[in-house]
């Protein structure tokens, strides 16, 4: 685990920006992406518009990423039972 985070430009609205975050986060993401059959960039743009604008772009992946987890963890829960 590195733990410093990476810049990785996307497009978003049709400008290209930088988002930092940590190399698991990345790999989390693009897993997420792939799991929707999403483009990340499309992804990205999804979780742009849900985030509002009390929480920065890079905090709003992280959140929906550990959201994410822990819907399938509970989903994982429920199945075993």
């Amino acid at each position: 685990m590195s733990g410093r985070p990476v810049k990785h430009s996307v497009t978003l609205k049709g400008h290209r920006t930088s988002i930092s975050l940590e190399d698991e986060f990345w790999h989390a993401l693009r897993a997420l992406a792939e799991r929707k059959a999403l483009p990340i960039n499309v992804l990205i743009a999804e979780i742009d518009v849900d985030r509002g604008s009390a929480m920065g772009l890079a905090s709003a992946i992280r959140v929906h990423i550990l959201r994410d987890l822990q819907q399938r963890l509970a989903e994982a829960q429920i199945d075993a039972r």
